[in-house]
C-alpha cells in the first residue's frame, strides 16, 4: 500500500486510522517491545518520516492505540459483567462473581496486557508532554468510567472502585509476561519441570489476584 500526501483533515485523518490499524494488526502477531517504526512505516506504505508527520514516536502510535484498545474493552466488559453478576447475592458472593469476570476478560485481551505492561516503563519514555497529557486525560476518563462500571454491580466498593481498577489494571500489565515466557525460558521449564511452577498461566494468576484485591477493597459487615 501507498499513499498519496494528505492535503485535507480528512485524508491526515485516514493516515492515521491507516497507522493504528497496522500498529493493531502487528501486535496481534508480535509482543510491543518487537513493534518497531521501521517495519510499521514498511507495512503501512510510508516512509518513517511521513508517519512522524502523524505521530510524534512509535510510542505516540501505542499510546493512542492504546486508548482504543481500552475503550473497546470497556465496552465488552459491560456486558460480561451484566451476565456473570447475580445483583441479589450478597455483597462477598458478587465480589467473588466480579473478580471471576473481571479477570477472565482481561486475560482475554492480550495485547491490552501487554500495552498495560509497557506503559510506565517504555511507552511513555518517548512523547512530548502535550501527547502525555492527552494520553492521561484520556486515561482519567477511562478508569471513572470503569470505576463506574463496577459500583453499577458492587456498589459496596464506593471510593474505592477507582484505586481498584488502576491497580487490577497494572496487575494484568505485570502478570502477563510470566505466562507467555520466551523460548529459553520455556526450554529451562521443560529440561527442569520443578521450575514449572513459576509459569502460571493468566487467567489463573490473573484470577487470583483480583479476587484478593477485590475482597479487600469490599467493606465488611
Amino acid at each position: 500500500m501507498t499513499f498519496q500526501r494528505a492535503r485535507s483533515d480528512e485524508q491526515r485523518e485516514i493516515r492515521r486510522r491507516t497507522v493504528l490499524d497496522t500498529a493493531a494488526a502487528m501486535l496481534e502477531e508480535m509482543p510491543v517491545a518487537d513493534l518497531s517504526l521501521n517495519e510499521l512505516s514498511r507495512r503501512v506504505g510510508l516512509a518513517k518520516s511521513n508517519v512522524l508527520r502523524y505521530f510524534d514516536s512509535r510510542e505516540d502510535v501505542l499510546l493512542e492505540l492504546m486508548g482504543a484498545v481500552v475503550q473497546g474493552w470497556l465496552t465488552e466488559l459491560s456486558g460480561d459483567l451484566a451476565t456473570a453478576v447475580d445483583p441479589a447475592l450478597p455483597p462477598t458472593a458478587r465480589a467473588e462473581q466480579l473478580s471471576g469476570a473481571l479477570a477472565r476478560s482481561l486475560a482475554a485481551h492480550r495485547t491490552l496486557c501487554d500495552l498495560l505492561g509497557a506503559q510506565g516503563g517504555v511507552l511513555e519514555r518517548n512523547v512530548g508532554v502535550e501527547v502525555v497529557r492527552q494520553h492521561k486525560r484520556r486515561t482519567l476518563t477511562q478508569l471513572t468510567a470503569a470505576a463506574d462500571l463496577l459500583r453499577r454491580h458492587l456498589p459496596e466498593l464506593g471510593d474505592a472502585a477507582e484505586e481498584f481498577c488502576f491497580h487490577a489494571m497494572v496487575l494484568a500489565g505485570a502478570l502477563a509476561p510470566y505466562s507467555s515466557p520466551p523460548p529459553g525460558v520455556r526450554a529451562a521449564y521443560e529440561a527442569e519441570p520443578a521450575l514449572a511452577v513459576l509459569h502460571r498461566e493468566l487467567p489463573d494468576s490473573l484470577g487470583s489476584a483480583i479476587r484478593t484485591l477485590l475482597l479487600g477493597a469490599v467493606p465488611r459487615g
